[in-house]
């Protein structure tokens, strides 16, 4: 059977494909310590709270038919949205209306959207990239182009702080924004490091594509304003030039797919267009059941007082057990600032990280390979085969567990060389 280039590109080998489907095996065959995907921890707490707003829904008639027997409009769940900008004027003084607003199926779609939205190829026969400023980025950005060579990044500084822990910044010395440049895109937190980028950092990206007239994207599935997963300073940041993508998944509803994205009414008003003809409209569940809770507020307290402390005294705990796991080890750990990733950095390691990978695998233990995260970066830096990420969400003493195996591995493989 042939296909199309498009078919080829998006249905080959990606890294999100890679990572989705390592996850389902290891799931299948059971007995191994889940620390490679993203998938959030269930917090009792929140879980209740989303059971009795599914509990009303299904006891309000009405409601029950407008979440599961009506379309809503391709911009998403007109309500929801109202609510959301209510707040966002409310808590921030944002300048912020009901048509800033976008839903989509999943923040991811509404990166496929905008990637291509802003990168590829133009009218005029000419070819964008999105700039990712700061690389290690997302393993999911990497294979959304319906282009090839869509992303173009930038290696970090890197600031070494004590012994074992070191911290990405940008580097605007080495940032240079051409005409192929069509849009800046970072998380923040940033997936896979747990690095947050400071209020600065955003203030000069954002200067830096409002020169040029190219968008900032900013991806705040883990951030402000919710859920908040984020343990350092960090002030929530919008106006009609930057586009911010939030998601509920880490709220706790990774399964209802449901993607936020914030921008000038132009770019909202194209997305609403471009999710009628690949999806005709955005599903109503996750909105649905998080409407009131925007009315509220109480969206925002659960994520300060609930999502954020979880998290942080997780990341805690997981510190604690790798300073005595790696002792004496050659060793580095990302300052966690938010989300739910480690990232290790393993100076001068003997073998690539797709190799230590699948010796952790046969461990039982599932991480994700470091290369995964640099898409666009020039080869030849041995920084990315020196690194994984460790998702350390899911259960506290599995992961305490998989995390002294990664220990005793990483001994056996600078052992062995000597």
């Amino acid at each position: 059977m042939k296909i199309s280039r498009f078919g080829e590109k998006i249905s080959g080998d990606a890294g999100i494909l890679s990572l989705m489907d390592d996850l389902g095996n290891a799931m299948a065959e059971g007995n191994m310590i889940m620390m490679g995907g993203g998938n959030p921890g269930q917090i009792p707490a929140i879980q209740e709270v989303i059971r009795e707003q599914l509990s009303e829904l299904l006891h309000d008639e009405e409601a029950l038919n407008r979440l599961v027997g009506v379309y809503d409009p391709p911009g998403g769940e007109k309500e929801f949205i109202a609510a959301l900008a209510e707040l966002l004027r409310r808590e921030y003084d944002w300048d912020i209306s009901p048509a800033n607003i976008c839903l989509t199926n999943g923040s991811q779609t509404a990166f496929f959207l905008l990637f291509n939205l802003f990168g590829g190829r133009y009218a005029d026969g000419s070819q964008k990239k999105i700039l990712l400023p700061m690389a290690p980025e997302y393993i999911g950005y990497a294979d959304l182009g319906i282009d090839d060579d869509l992303f173009v990044a930038v290696r970090p500084r890197i600031e070494c702080v004590g012994e074992n822990l070191f911290k990405y910044r940008v580097d605007f010395s080495n940032i240079t924004i051409t005409d192929e440049i069509g849009a800046i895109c970072v998380s923040r937190p940033t997936n896979p490091t747990g690095n947050v980028l400071t209020d600065d950092e955003i203030q000069g990206l954002a200067a830096l594509a409002r020169e040029h007239q190219i968008p900032l994207i900013v991806d705040s599935a883990y951030g402000v304003p919710f859920p908040n997963m984020i343990f350092t300073e960090a002030r929530p940041i919008w106006n009609q030039d930057l586009v911010l993508t939030m998601s509920l998944s880490k709220f706790g509803l990774p399964a209802v797919r449901t993607g936020i994205v914030i921008a000038a009414e132009p770019v909202i008003s194209m997305l609403s267009g471009m999710n009628a003809v690949v999806s005709l409209a955005p599903g109503s569940f996750g909105a649905m059941l998080t409407t009131p809770l925007l009315r509220s507020g109480e969206i925002l307290r659960l994520s300060r007082e609930v999502i954020k402390p979880y998290y942080q005294e997780k990341m805690e705990r997981v510190m604690a057990v790798i300073n005595e796991a790696f002792s004496g080890c050659p060793y580095k750990v990302h300052i966690p600032e938010g989300a739910m990733f480690l990232w290790f950095w393993f100076p001068d390691l003997p073998i690539t990280s797709r190799e230590l990978y699948e010796r952790l695998k046969g461990r039982k233990v599932l991480v994700v390979a470091g290369d995964y995260f640099f898409p666009g970066l020039e080869p030849g830096w041995r920084h990315i085969d020196e690194c994984i990420r460790v998702n350390y969400s899911q259960d506290e003493a599995e992961v305490h567990q998989g995390i002294r195996l990664i220990a005793e591995e990483i001994r056996t493989i600078y052992a062995e060389q000597g």
